[in-house]
């Protein structure tokens, strides 16, 4: 017996064109370079029976309603050529996002209220390979200095196939490599104001869930409200006084640029940010706010968007 070996992962995503069947990704086309990864591969409710004897004991379960899940992190980056779509764009669409191509200039991505997208995931952990059929997710990234930007994906999918399957061969030239989170590459701005920063966070904060009905089976994205944090040096009032903004409920622009290339450059943007209640605290011996943060739509599906150029 072949033993199987943990870090030996082949993970391919392909965005469906019929909800919930095979798209049957390629390793060649459809390659996903996943970093610390949580698979579960199968979820499912466990109904008891309950049944009266004239003897006590377990009477085991019947396993209903077959799901698994996974998460990974992918690293942020952009795509080698500006007006191009990242390696991991499939996966941001099957988060509840719009893809927009302007050639030779940037992919812009935003969130949607209908119309969701979903992949096929096959998932070859060393020669055994499951796929997750109708995957529906979201993400939340935290940025940090001298770290690596990442997007956390979580992804709900219905059961499909499991089998014996040889590692394919990956096509990876799609994923760059990222550049470091730092003065040097990195600007954030909320409200007006650019100060030394901590960290920054960000969650598209989809509620997905499983729909399994008599007749149907699907993954569903049924809100959304995005939220995240930043940690900025404290200054005086005069520069920026965020309990002053948090009670007057003032909503203002927030802005994260990373990289500096064309081609390599990822932008996090929105335009109606609100703040809630800020937090005091310390980082070595430096006065520091917590500021929690909304995001806002104003037109609608708006509050926030990600463009890589």
């Amino acid at each position: 017996m072949a033993k199987r070996f943990w870090r030996k992962l082949a993970a391919l995503a392909k965005i469906e064109t019929t909800y919930g069947t095979d798209a049957a990704p390629t390793g060649a086309a459809n390659a996903i370079l996943f970093q610390d990864v949580n698979f579960t591969p199968l979820e499912a409710a466990e109904i008891s029976r309950d049944l009266l004897l004239p003897y006590m004991g377990h009477q085991g379960i019947i396993l209903s309603g077959y799901l698994a899940r996974l998460e990974g992190s992918v690293e942020l980056a952009g795509a080698g050529d500006a007006g191009t779509a990242p390696a991991y764009g499939s996966l941001l669409r099957a988060c509840g996002m719009s893809q927009v191509i302007t050639a030779g200039t940037d992919v812009e991505y935003q969130p949607v209220s209908d119309g969701f997208e979903a992949v096929t995931f096959h998932y070859n952990r060393d020669g055994t390979r499951q796929a997750m059929l109708g995957c529906r997710g979201s993400w939340r990234t935290e940025l940090t200095p001298q770290g690596i930007p990442r997007l956390r994906f979580n992804f709900l999918g219905l059961h499909g196939t499991l089998v014996d399957e040889a590692l394919p061969a990956l096509t990876l030239t799609g994923f760059i490599k990222p550049v470091p989170v730092n003065k040097q590459n990195s600007v954030f701005s909320l409200h007006g104001v650019t100060l030394p920063t901590e960290s920054v966070t960000i969650d598209l904060g989809n509620e997905v869930s499983a729909r399994q009905l008599i007749n149907e089976e699907t993954i569903q994205i049924a809100d959304r409200r995005t939220t995240g944090s930043a940690v900025m040096e404290a200054t005086q009032l005069s520069v920026k006084n965020w309990i002053a903004t948090a009670k007057a409920h003032e909503t203002g622009a927030m802005s994260f640029v990373h990289g500096t290339e064309a081609g390599n450059i990822c932008e996090f943007a929105a335009l109606n940010v609100q703040i809630g209640r800020p937090g005091e605290g310390q980082s070595t011996g430096i006065m520091n706010n917590t500021i929690p943060m909304m995001f806002l739509p104003t037109a609608g599906n708006d509050e926030l968007s990600l463009i890589i150029r």
